[in-house]
């Protein structure tokens, strides 16, 4: 069975782990394993992207939004063709 913790709660044990906790300590005190906790430490450590700091958490969520930003994309994409093919018929049509 596998324990659902709060984004607060994991934002907490990553803030006393920055503040000098050990992993071990953590994990004693609070539960979770000391993998998880590190897991936890990883994605919000911030890394430089194109001169920006952006957390593994941050990346992600930005990678769901070019993904739907894709698709909608796409979508308008095969609209636009739709509506071309739909306004050439039409112009021919009324010669």
């Amino acid at each position: 069975m596998s324990i659902r913790y709060s984004q607060d709660f994991k934002d907490s044990l990553v803030k006393l782990y920055q503040e000098g906790r050990s992993l071990k300590s953590l994990a004693e005190e609070f539960g979770p394993s000391k993998d998880s906790i590190a897991i936890w430490v990883k994605q919000a450590t911030p890394v430089m992207i194109q001169g920006q700091s952006k957390t593994l958490k941050d990346v992600k969520q930005l990678e769901k939004r070019l993904a739907i930003l894709e698709e909608e994309n796409e979508i308008l994409k095969r609209a636009a063709i739709f509506l071309a093919k739909k306004l050439i018929v039409q112009k021919y049509l009324n010669i």
